[in-house]
């Protein structure tokens, strides 16, 4: 999760994830790259007193600077494609889970289960334990196996949210009337918080989302515990 001051992206947890993280260093090289030239070139202009005549009308410059342009934009559009289409890339999902935006708590189904099914309240402040994280705490969390492909169809029963955890790369509108669905896949256990991104009313800040990943071992104990 975030820390205080953070500036940058939370550590990556998924494949997705990384990609993710790995595009905007790469932008950001480019972009920082850019600037330094822009700002030379300005500095250039203010300081030099000295004109050149023939460089108001060169045609090789002109061409140098519209391919250029075409060039970045190409190395920044290849590998923001490739990411893309990772992203909703759906590839043989062992489990799948149907998650629901109420006002204003999430529910989730286990599909593949037959009774499985609960719905998660953020926990109030005057409840919290110690340690626990104020605004981010729920009552049941959402387990999930790891290093498994896992589906989460995601809708709404009233008004647009939308489910997001930061830390997989996940953020997907829950609209009414439409089923959106994106696949996850952890590399490591452990507990990840989201929150919902999108201005659906008054509680809209109090819908806070909690993964929790575990092995496949403790995944199967835990369902059948509650099945």
């Amino acid at each position: 999760m975030a820390y205080p001051l953070q500036l940058g992206f939370q550590d990556a947890t998924s494949p997705v994830m990384e990609e993710l993280l790995h595009f905007h260093d790469h932008t950001l090289m480019i972009i920082f790259l850019i600037s330094s030239l822009v700002l030379y070139i300005i500095m250039l202009m203010l300081t030099s007193k000295l004109i050149h005549t023939n460089m108001m009308n060169v045609q090789e410059m002109e061409m140098i600077w519209t391919i250029l342009p075409a060039i970045i934009l190409i190395l920044i559009a290849l590998p923001s494609l490739h990411t893309l289409y990772m992203m909703d890339e759906i590839n043989n999902p062992l489990l799948t889970i149907k998650t629901m935006g109420h006002q204003w708590f999430w529910s989730y189904e286990y599909t593949d289960y037959e009774d499985l099914a609960f719905d998660s309240y953020m926990i109030t402040t005057d409840s919290l334990k110690f340690g626990e994280l104020r605004l981010l705490e729920v009552d049941n969390r959402m387990v999930l196996p790891t290093d498994l492909p896992v589906r989460v169809l995601v809708s709404s029963e009233d008004v647009l949210h939308s489910w997001a955890v930061p830390s997989l790369g996940l953020k997907t509108d829950a609209i009414p009337g439409r089923l959106n669905q994106v696949t996850l896949t952890s590399m490591r256990p452990g507990l990840f918080y989201g929150q919902c991104s999108e201005i659906c009313g008054a509680n809209h800040s109090f819908m806070p989302i909690v993964l929790e990943l575990v092995p496949l071992k403790y995944f199967e104990s835990w369902s059948a515990s509650l099945a």
